[in-house]
């Protein structure tokens, strides 16, 4: 028992001891570890200095920059809700009668987009789908712009929304040629329709793949190819938003979500925007090569085992259209256009958006067991 008081008491001494000359009472201090921080600049070999950043400030100085020219689209629509049907059992006729409900004015946020210059808002053709609807454009400051005029692209799932509006922030437009897989992406847009602004952060994913691009408010769908695959989370309410590199510029328009995986997010390649706003700005509209077919690509194994040509099979022919005048039919199957040939990877679509408006293409046509060479100069699909 005497021992352990010892113990005790030697245990007590020690830690008086050390506090009073941790407190310096004695002119003796304990040294202090040094605070580790990162080098603001460092100097490399010839002398230029370089700034050292991390991922962190480069994700808050993009947004910084660019999120004033990214707006939120919304929708102001008429709907009619509390449609009954009741039933008369006077009028043998016509027992059930609908007797109409009240129409409701709804305002709704859908989607996103970018200011790329002087009252002209890039987004997702599927977020302003709806024609007897009208749309607005909000700002991050919370102003409201009506949209005046909306001009649609035929061939991709992008268009231009007209506001009246001038010396609003733009955003820098990249090169989507130049983006790597690996490289960082931020994606900025109205996630779910509802939280304005929101940021996510990932990588390019992949490049050149092919989905079903739709939109989850109005259920339309389209074929979209060479588009942008990214981890960064992409959301409902994100289309028509940008998505940008490290620099701040917009390599990529935010379009579609895989809804059978986590963090598959696709974009539309900035470049195929560029070249949409040249045509627009030389002619007021989207100038795209048009054929006027519809049409269902025959593979390679179904051609073989039908013993038909490998192709693209005409299922309707428009009335009026270049291919109608040319002499185009309905089961025709282009098997070359201009002498390449049309495969999975180089179909009807892709082969078309090469060409311009007003040129003149050879088809190779299968009919009745036989060749036949089709010339047929390609009219313009005008997109607004």
């Amino acid at each position: 028992m005497k021992l352990q008081k010892i113990f005790l008491s030697i245990a007590a001494l020690v830690l008086v001891v050390g506090a009073v000359v941790s407190s310096g009472q004695f002119g003796l201090n304990w040294p202090r570890l040094p605070q580790l921080s990162i080098p603001q600049t460092v100097t490399i070999p010839g002398g230029e200095k370089v700034r050292v950043v991390t991922e962190e400030s480069i994700v808050i100085d993009v947004v910084d920059n660019v999120s004033p020219a990214v707006v939120t689209v919304g929708i102001t629509q008429t709907r009619r809700i509390g449609d009954m049907l009741e039933f008369n059992p006077f009028d043998p006729f016509s027992p059930f009668q609908r007797r109409p409900g009240k129409s409701q004015k709804i305002e709704q946020d859908i989607g996103s987009g970018f200011i790329v210059e002087g009252g002209l808002v890039v987004t997702n053709k599927h977020v302003v789908s709806v024609s007897d609807a009208t749309y607005r454009v909000i700002t991050k400051d919370d102003k409201t712009y009506e949209v005046k005029k909306i001009y649609r692209d035929p061939s991709n799932d992008l268009a231009i929304l007209k506001i009246e509006s001038n010396g609003l922030p733009t955003v820098e437009m990249g090169d989507s040629d130049k983006i790597k897989v690996g490289q960082m992406a931020i994606a900025i847009g109205t996630a779910l329709g509802e939280f304005r602004h929101t940021v996510t952060t990932g990588v390019i994913s992949g490049v050149g793949r092919g989905i079903e691009a739709g939109s989850p408010f109005e259920g339309s769908a389209e074929r979209l190819d060479n588009v942008i695959q990214t981890d960064a989370a992409i959301n409902p309410g994100n289309s028509g938003g940008p998505l940008l590199n490290s620099s701040g510029q917009v390599v990529g328009v935010n379009t579609a979500v895989s809804s059978e995986g986590q963090n598959i997010g696709f974009a539309l390649p900035i470049n195929v925007v560029k070249e949409a706003l040249t045509n627009f700005n030389a002619t007021g509209q989207f100038n795209r090569p048009y054929l006027g077919v519809r049409y269902q690509m025959i593979p390679k194994q179904t051609a073989i085992l039908n013993d038909i040509p490998e192709g693209a099979y005409l299922a309707e022919v428009v009335e009026g259209s270049p291919a109608d005048k040319a002499g185009l039919e309905v089961e025709d199957i282009i098997t070359k256009f201009d002498g390449q040939k049309l495969s999975d990877e180089n179909d009807l679509a892709k082969a078309i958006s090469k060409k311009k408006v007003g040129d003149t293409v050879s088809l190779t046509v299968w009919r009745d067991e036989k060749e036949i060479e089709i010339n047929v100069t390609l009219g313009n699909q005008d997109g607004q």
